[in-house]
């Protein structure tokens, strides 16, 4: 059979093999955020030896320097040799995006694919047999009760904040600046959990009011965990599926739609287009996939996570359309950012 392959195709299983070790290279990443290694580099006056990291970070000498070898190898850290000994450094990039707390940092983000994402994937294949998320193999928590698994706990909360918080640190610039929104005065981000992504509407549109809508229990974590001096944006509590929302002439949907059923979805939007002033519209923020669901991957494998997570998933332009048409909204546009997220503004 190797003597009808084109060179491509005779080269491909070293891709093969890169995907196939695709989970190593994020555990590796993983493991170092857990342990510290990121902070403890950043703050070290100078390189350090495995063997002082280990005994820092109260780990086994052997056990660091592999991990440490591995993220030079990956170009995360900066190794040299003096005297015989390994000595290493951190980089611009580990400490702007993996060290905890800076601006843009995605520890946050690390730590709750490792721990809660990681283990859901686990079971894919029962997923895929089953149709159904495996929050209850994985967790013990019944398929129909999403949220219930996300914010099982008060530290599974913060971890799913943290996640979200560090989504919109990234990308938050790049979709709320995807369309001209300046003519809405009254913005509402309907579940926008930390007010990261609202933070970053206000600093775009410093003439328009930006209200956070978020249920109580997670406006009162927002506010305990992720605390802003001086931000222009409000916290507004509430239920967006068994209450009123606030009026708006913007509302903000960014990875709502995607956790759930097309029937709750229309449910949803039902409700914001009769609480929407005239004139005014919604815009969602999703990761959205090609009409042929052929990609982009980062869509595809945000789809599968669905699948594993919530009740949802993603899709294209045009099956987000539909249901906004359906809802009541009209002049929909569709704007890809080249980004993890695409956005899509549609009026009342």
């Amino acid at each position: 059979m190797a003597e009808h392959l084109s060179q491509s195709e005779l080269d491909y299983p070293f891709k093969l093999l890169e995907y196939l070790n695709g989970y190593r290279v994020s555990k590796v990443i993983f493991a170092a955020c857990e342990l510290g290694v990121f902070e403890l580099l950043m703050r070290s006056p100078g390189a350090m030896s495995a063997l002082q990291v280990a005994e820092a970070l109260d780990a086994s000498a052997d056990g660091m320097e592999r991990l440490l070898d591995a993220l030079a190898g990956m170009e995360i850290l900066q190794v040299e040799t003096a005297d015989g000994t390994a000595l290493y450094n951190s980089t611009d990039v580990a400490n702007t995006y993996l060290a905890r707390g800076g601006a843009k940092s995605l520890h946050d983000m690390v730590a709750y694919h490792s721990q809660t994402i990681y283990p859901l994937w686990n079971n894919m294949a029962d997923a895929v047999r089953e149709g159904k998320n495996q929050n209850q193999k994985t967790f013990g928590i019944p398929p129909g009760e999403v949220f219930e698994a996300i914010y099982r706990s008060e530290e599974e909360m913060v971890k799913f904040m943290g996640l979200m918080n560090s989504s919109w640190n990234l990308d938050g610039q790049d979709v709320v600046t995807a369309f001209n929104l300046s003519c809405f005065q009254k913005i509402v981000d309907v579940g926008g959990c930390t007010g990261a992504l609202a933070r970053e509407l206000a600093r775009a549109y410093p003439s328009s009011s930006v209200t956070v809508f978020e249920l109580p229990r997670v406006v009162e974590m927002a506010r305990k965990h992720f605390p802003q001096e001086n931000d222009t944006f409000a916290f507004h509590s509430g239920d967006f599926f068994h209450g009123d929302v606030p009026s708006a002439d913007l509302y903000v949907l960014a990875r709502i739609l995607h956790d759930w059923s097309e029937e709750k979805c229309l449910t949803l939007l039902k409700k914001l287009y009769r609480a929407c002033n005239p004139g005014g519209g919604v815009l969602l923020v999703e990761a959205m996939l090609l009409e042929n669901h052929r990609g982009p991957i980062a869509a595809q494998l945000f789809s599968l996570n669905m699948l594993v997570q919530t009740d949802g998933r993603e899709h294209p332009p045009s099956q987000y359309t539909n249901i906004l048409k359906q809802s009541g909204f009209a002049h929909v546009q569709v704007c890809r950012t080249g980004k993890s997220y695409d956005a899509i503004l549609a009026f009342k």
